[in-house]
């Protein structure tokens, strides 16, 4: 039986995973959130990984506020940066396989066409430099592991644009969505049964995309969720520039699956 390892388990893909740790009979799940799992303290890691013993350890850790990370600079870098250097370092010494999220967002979106896995990174903002960090160090520090590299996640757990978009809707009855950032929404289930398929299949250590077929704006994935859900809304379609943010955001990022 292989034991796994799951870092961030009260998050979106930790809540997601445990939903279906029941289809895995032969996998020995051990979840674990920030209060018993803090990443970026590398004694706690080691204590935790020295009595655990994983096999396999899927990081869903993160530090996800696109926006917030623009001031809180030093906490995005922490848990995205030294937080997966520690998981690393303590899966070189336990010979475990990491499986690590990374993001769209290390791509600056100046493409028209979807980003190869080989592509150049060119993040443009803090939360995409800091992903990019976690995933530099994976590849210094280990020779097993997998990146998967996903886009726009959903689903009924957590926090996301799904979620946003329905309580948005319990409080009125118009609101505005950008029409002009394209990307690729992703089930956070089906990603979920990927990652497990990649541990399963033993394929090939390296960087990997994943993501949902459909690509579209932002505004079309508001309208899809409130047609899904029969919830009579109207959605106005409008551009970034009329909807700032504090961190900018890729106009377009598709991540090629080949």
């Amino acid at each position: 039986m292989k034991k796994v390892l799951v870092t961030g388990s009260k998050g979106q893909m930790g809540q997601a995973l445990k939903s279906i740790s029941g289809n895995y009979p032969k996998v020995d799940f051990v979840f674990m959130d920030r209060d018993s799992l803090d990443i970026t303290c590398q004694s706690v890691v080691d204590e935790v990984f020295d009595k655990i013993l994983p096999d396999y350890c899927f990081n869903f850790a993160a530090y996800t506020a696109v926006d917030k990370a623009e001031e809180d600079v030093e906490s995005a870098f922490k848990i995205n940066g030294e937080g997966v250097f520690n998981l690393a370092k303590a899966c070189v010494k336990h010979n475990t396989i990491l499986i690590h999220l990374s993001t769209d967002f290390i791509f600056d979106g100046t493409k028209s066409s979807p980003y190869f896995k080989d592509d150049i990174p060119n993040p443009i903002n803090v939360y995409g430099v800091s992903k990019l960090k976690g995933e530099e160090y994976v590849k210094e520090i280990l020779q097993s592991y997998y990146i998967v590299r996903t886009s726009w996640l959903y689903s009924d757990f957590g926090h996301n644009f799904k979620q946003t978009m329905l309580r948005l809707s319990n409080a009125n009855d118009e609101i505005n969505v950008v029409d002009d950032q394209i990307g690729a929404p992703t089930n956070a289930l089906e990603l979920c049964c990927f990652l497990m398929n990649l541990m399963q299949e033993k394929r090939e250590y390296g960087v990997y995309h994943y993501r949902g077929e459909k690509v579209c704006s932002w505004y079309e994935f508001a309208v899809s969720i409130f047609r899904e859900n029969n919830i009579n809304i109207k959605v106005n379609p409008i551009t970034t520039e009329e909807y700032p943010t504090k961190a900018r955001r890729p106009k377009y990022s598709v991540l090629d699956l080949g």
